[in-house]
């Protein structure tokens, strides 16, 4: 029997963990992809000979694909089935990343990103509504908080499962490598996931909205994207798409996109309120809104996503360049975020049962920022990863405990039958924040080894060496320190420059603090007992 919702009430204890167990198998396929090939991208580049601006739409193509469809794939899903979407996005997904594995040309992998993007904006939302339909009492708050430690502990893992694929296999089996987990999650799935839709009778599908809100999050997400190699102020250089070039004497293109989603924006507001006048079925339920958990907490996920893996954005460079560690040792000290994240697991229930779920939510915000401002603190050029290592543990713990609760207060106030598109929200708003944030953190970065330049002239190097090597550093992400130890005088150099990258990299962790912080504070904003009835059945 289903619910009005939609969601078989469980009562083999077995069975409901083997339900999570094939939720966070498919959800850690995603969240591994995208870790493991930001470390093949260096491998894959070189082996296929591919330019800058060819590397970046490798990325570029799944993010913009992933962003835009998740509400509209949401909205299907909630219409046809939560369990059969999430098959269907594993499978595209899989296929996707055997497309990438198998090809040679950079279209080819680009395409397929693409392609893998879609499967991720089929499963990412139903893993959320099917959570949200199927457990209740003190497992709902168990289910959150193992989602949410899958998350962490997975992203902070990958770096080191790609690190082994590309040791001692190829950069093809980053990829490949989801073609065997795809089939074990989609068989134990097909057996072990109820069924689960909305059973509230439509009244014609939204294309128009659906339309509208995809268009809207793909110019917006391209604008935010695009906007540090194309500029908004002007154009900094042409833009080439196919046989089409837009020139350097046009306005920005990022501008023009960024139009182009405000006013699709607008338009799918307005389509949705007289859909919703005339009772019509609608993308988005803007009476969602109405609910202060769903709103506050979509608040709180946004301006949070702006630094929450911000760490996992220079961390792995800083180990590297600086550091002098492998790719498999980044991997390995980056691990004791996984180890933190498992802590949340195991001791989130408990922890929520005692707090609720709200201060849950900020106990893990705090430890965020704790574990990112001991870095910032305390991080030197000569720092290891023993001295790191209880710091992004406590990072690691609050990422456990804030993405899951974070995620349980905002689908709280949602119907059943909203679950998908609802989750679907939640992920669109985190990743609109992760992209701005991202791109905040890259030119934080950036601004920081532009000071390159006036130490190395403080050092004796002629102005006009010192501003190329500050230039180098810039443009390459600091990946130029290497090439600098046989230039003439190169220790002194490398000293300079890895100074530079430790004082940037610090720049960068005191961003992410901020951003946490006003998160935190926004928190204060949700009701104090959200997602507790839920919780206590």
């Amino acid at each position: 029997m289903f619910t009005q919702e939609g969601a078989r009430p469980h009562t083999n204890n077995k069975s409901r963990w083997l339900v999570l167990a094939c939720l966070t198998l498919g959800l850690s396929l995603i969240v591994l992809d995208e870790t493991v090939v930001n470390t093949a991208f260096p491998i894959l580049t070189a082996d296929l000979a591919l330019d800058a601006y060819e590397t970046e739409w490798i990325d570029s193509a799944y993010a913009l694909t992933f962003a835009s469809l998740l509400i509209f794939f949401g909205q299907l899903a909630d219409r046809y089935g939560r369990k059969k979407f999430f098959l269907i996005g594993v499978a595209v997904f899989m296929f996707a990343s055997l497309g990438v594995a198998l090809s040679d040309t950079s279209t080819g992998v680009i395409l397929a990103r693409a392609l893998q993007g879609c499967g991720g904006a089929m499963i990412l939302p139903t893993t959320l509504a099917i959570i949200n339909t199927y457990y209740h009492g003190r497992d709902r708050a168990i289910a959150f908080t193992i989602w949410g430690g899958t998350i962490g502990g997975v992203a902070a893992v990958g770096p080191m499962v790609g690190a082994w694929l590309i040791t001692f296999h190829s950069w093809h089996w980053a990829f490949a490598i989801n073609v065997p987990l795809g089939l074990l999650v989609m068989v134990a799935s097909y057996f072990c996931i109820p069924g689960s839709k909305s059973r509230v009778k439509e009244k014609g599908l939204d294309v128009t909205g659906a339309i509208l809100i995809t268009f809207a999050l793909f110019a917006v997400v391209f604008a935010i994207i695009e906007g540090g190699r194309f500029g908004f102020s002007y154009q900094r250089e042409p833009f080439t798409a196919g046989s089409m070039t837009w020139p350097t004497s046009f306005p920005p293109i990022t501008l023009l996109f960024l139009a182009i989603g405000i006013v699709s924006f607008l338009a799918f507001f307005f389509v949705e309120k007289s859909r919703l006048k005339q009772d019509k079925d609608v993308t988005l339920n803007f009476d969602l809104f109405r609910s202060r958990s769903f709103s506050a907490g979509n608040l709180v996920a946004f301006v949070v996503s702006l630094g929450e893996f911000g760490l996992l954005f220079t961390l792995p460079l800083f180990l590297e360049l600086v550091g002098g560690y492998d790719l498999l040792q980044a991997g390995v000290i980056l691990s004791a975020i996984a180890l933190g994240a498992l802590i949340a697991a195991l001791t989130g229930s408990f922890v929520c049962q005692l707090m609720g779920a709200k201060r849950t939510l900020q106990l893990g915000l705090a430890l965020e920022i704790i574990g990112i401002a001991g870095l910032g603190i305390t991080l030197t050029s000569t720092s290891t990863g023993w001295e790191m290592a209880p710091w992004l543990v406590a990072y690691g713990v609050g990422i456990g405990y804030a993405t899951g609760q974070l995620a349980s207060i905002i689908l709280s106030g949602v119907s059943g039958h909203d679950s998908s598109v609802a989750g679907a929200f939640q992920s669109t708003t985190r990743q609109l924040g992760a992209a701005l944030g991202t791109a905040v953190l890259g030119t934080t970065l950036v601004i920081g080894l532009g000071s390159a330049a006036e130490t190395l002239e403080a050092n004796g190097v002629p102005t006009g060496q010192a501003q190329e090597i500050s230039q180098e550093l810039q443009d390459s992400g600091g990946e130029s320190i290497s090439d600098l130890a046989t230039e003439p005088g190169g220790v002194d150099l490398v000293q300079v420059a890895t100074g530079t990258f430790t004082t940037a990299s610090k720049s960068v962790a005191w961003v992410v603090v901020v951003a946490i912080s006003a998160g935190l504070l926004v928190s204060f904003w949700i009701p104090k007992n959200a997602a507790r009835e839920k919780q206590a059945g």
